[in-house]
């Protein structure tokens, strides 16, 4: 029998205490509120041994094994993580977190101490949705060709309730679009004999109240396999509840796909232990002979019983398959794409916070393992790898994977004036500021982006960037793009200027060729200039045929030093090397990328020589015990010279995994096999 301590006294809570009863592998054993009365009045009501005043009392109690979580949303990933880090094994309500980003970082925190976690939607572990699953996968319709999906209801307006206040995460697509988008993404896996699928188009409309959440909204979604879904939430207006799939030899209809055999859902106090659960049904319609037969699921738990039971059946695998992590990710990547399609931002989301999402000073963590450099005429340590700031487009994004990325050590990120029309530099510079941790960072910006790769263009955007990131200086200023046709001597001297008048430590330049580099180099000694301390180019064990995005052909934009002559002169100055897609855009990654990415990929990285290179790197990643995009990593940062390598997380484990790069050290037999040199 699992211990349960749960996390808020609402009414989720108290259902889920009532349903306990009948649970064959769980009991609860406490209950925390922020209340001492509300926490008491639970125990007493269920007969729970301890009721705690506040949530830290209960993670502290030796006694609990899981935890569920049945606070609001907006306090999901402060307590998610922080259980997970007391071991505490999670079951956290839906949805797990308000967006994308928190929810891959409570993943992570799940995965990093080990400890079980699964998304509580209960109705994925009911035998309703496995038979609904398994019909669809048996062909009893034929071919899917739609599905329609909708939970919504009509909670009288308030806007102080959790219903419609915008600090409590109100609105429907929140509080259940999460069940019509899993419900859609299962369907249309199990279609194609998947687990689950990811559309590749939304389209979402929503109806946006006074307080700026969605009283009712709906999306039309379209799969790959041709499926479309139909799908719609709301809280403020009421719709049958019904799951619909239709095909091309007949449909089947869910009339309760979402609370199902749970006489615990309306109960306020326990239920005789005699209850009787009633049976859920599946309506199977044919047209070939226009018949009707209703399908019907006996069971003898509650609903939540069952969900429960689901977590200990699970437990050592640490994750269920009624709902994975993989499955969770999707799920809420899906739901941010419906609310940026309605135009719905939560005003948490608009502004960084001083604090980190689990509530607590951004510190780094005494077992981190980064590994740190030093670059010539800059007096601060720099990481040996640095996160790209050119995907941090939103507040929750930039706040999950820079705090990560700084707790595990790391201290150097680098952004340009051209990503995505300022608002990486804004968020950086936003982010640095809310932390206060200025002198701990360092920060690299690149301007002079075609067509500005002039004198006056690089000027301009590098005051422009300066005025962005809210900063008068920054550590290392790089020219993005190179321009022949200028001058080397015009471009060392307008950055000698910019250094002299102290906007920039040091300089460098990216995608810039070897011919050119080693005339600056001439020039500068010859007119008693200060050179380049960065070079910034593509660099990488898979050679680049292509930058992914160059579908133009503009080849003077780009430049890679991957090749001999290249290395060669970079062990001979020593020269610091910050190269971009040092992991080959995830060329080496166990699993590749599909859909829209699989073209560049093949595009930039395919190649006979290539997939040899991944091969090696691949049995060598057995040797070592780690997969081979860590190998290939490694090689880079095995280098006989000075290689800082940028890296472009965009999940907290992707920061992780490139982290195992740090403590392989390659001999110089491994490095040369790698590189098909022996």
């Amino acid at each position: 029998m699992l211990n349960w301590g749960i996390i808020g006294a609402g009414n989720i809570a108290r259902v889920f205490c009532n349903a306990m009863r009948f649970s064959r592998l769980g009991q609860v054993v406490a209950v925390a509120s922020q209340s001492q009365e509300r926490a008491a009045l639970l125990a007493k009501d269920f007969s729970i041994p301890k009721g705690y005043t506040g949530y830290e009392a209960l993670l502290a109690d030796e006694e609990v094994q899981v935890v569920y979580i049945s606070t609001l949303h907006p306090e999901h990933a402060e307590w998610a993580i922080k259980a997970a880090e007391a071991r505490k094994h999670l079951l956290v309500e839906k949805p797990i977190a308000m967006n994308y980003p928190e929810a891959a970082a409570i993943i992570d925190a799940a995965r990093a101490n080990d400890v079980f976690l699964m998304e509580a939607f209960m109705y994925r572990c009911h035998p309703q949705s496995r038979k609904l699953v398994e019909l669809v996968r048996d062909g009893a319709i034929g071919r899917v060709h739609l599905i329609r999906a909708a939970f919504s209801y009509n909670a009288d307006y308030d806007e102080k309730t959790r219903y419609y206040a915008n600090d409590k995460g109100g609105g429907g697509i929140l509080d259940v679009g999460g069940y019509v988008v899993s419900m859609a993404r299962l369907i249309a896996g199990a279609a194609d004999g998947e687990p689950f699928s990811e559309p590749s188009q939304v389209k979402g409309c929503a109806q946006i109240g006074p307080t700026g959440v969605d009283h009712y909204a709906a999306a039309t979604l379209e799969f790959e396999n041709g499926i479309i879904a139909e799908i719609i939430a709301g809280v403020g207006c009421r719709i049958p509840w019904e799951v619909s799939i239709y095909g091309d030899r007949g449909a089947l209809t869910v009339p309760n796909p979402w609370i199902p055999s749970s006489p615990c859902r309306t109960a306020r106090m326990p239920l005789p232990s005699d209850t009787i659960f009633p049976p859920a049904k599946v309506i199977l319609n044919t047209f070939h002979d226009d018949s009707s037969q209703e399908i019907v699921v006996p069971v003898d738990r509650d609903l939540y019983a069952i969900e429960a039971d689901t977590v200990a059946e699970n437990l050592p695998d640490r994750q269920a398959p009624a709902m994975d992590w993989e499955d969770t990710l999707g799920n809420m990547r899906l739901l941010d794409r419906w609310r940026e399609e309605v135009g719905l931002i939560y005003n948490q989301e608009k502004h960084f916070h001083p604090r980190t999402i689990a509530n607590r000073s951004l510190r780094r963590s005494s077992k981190h393992n980064m590994h740190y450099g030093k670059i010539p005429g800059l007096g601060k340590p720099v990481s040996r790898l640095v996160h790209g700031a050119d995907h941090n487009v939103t507040v929750p994004f930039t706040e999950v994977m820079f705090d990560h990325f700084f707790e595990l050590g790391g201290n150097c990120f680098d952004t340009s004036h051209g990503y995505h029309e300022g608002r990486c530099e804004r968020n950086l510079g936003d982010w640095i500021r809310s932390r206060n941790i200025r002198n701990e960072v360092v920060v690299v910006e690149k301007g002079g982006n075609p067509p500005n790769g002039t004198p006056e263009g690089l000027t301009r955007e590098l005051l422009e960037g300066l005025d962005r990131l809210g900063m008068d200086s920054v550590d290392i200023f790089l020219m993005h793009r190179d321009n022949p046709d200028i001058p080397v001597g015009e471009i060392l001297a307008v950055m000698n200027e910019h250094q002299k008048a102290g906007r920039m430590t040091i300089f460098g330049v990216s995608n810039w060729s070897l011919p050119r580099l080693i005339e600056s180099k001439v020039y500068a000694e010859r007119m008693g200039l200060n050179y380049f301390s960065v070079v910034s180019n593509q660099f990488s064990l898979s050679r680049i045929l292509d930058a992914w995005w160059n579908r133009k052909g503009n080849y003077q934009y780009w430049a890679s030093c991957s090749d001999s002559d290249f290395r060669r002169w970079f062990e001979e100055t020593q020269m610091v090397l910050m190269p971009w897609s040092s992991q080959a855009s995830g060329f080496f990654l166990e699993k590749e990328r599909k859909g829209p990415d699989e073209f560049d990929l093949v595009r930039c990285w395919y190649s006979k020589e290539n997939l040899e290179r991944r091969e090696r790197a691949t049995k060598l990643a057995r040797m070592y015990g780690v997969e081979p995009v860590n190998i290939a990593l490694a090689w880079v940062l095995c280098q006989k010279f000075p290689v800082f390598p940028i890296i472009g997380p965009l999940h907290p484990d992707e920061t992780r995994s490139c982290m195992r790069a740090l403590d392989i050290k390659l001999s110089e037999e491994e490095m040369r096999w790698l590189n098909l040199e022996s």
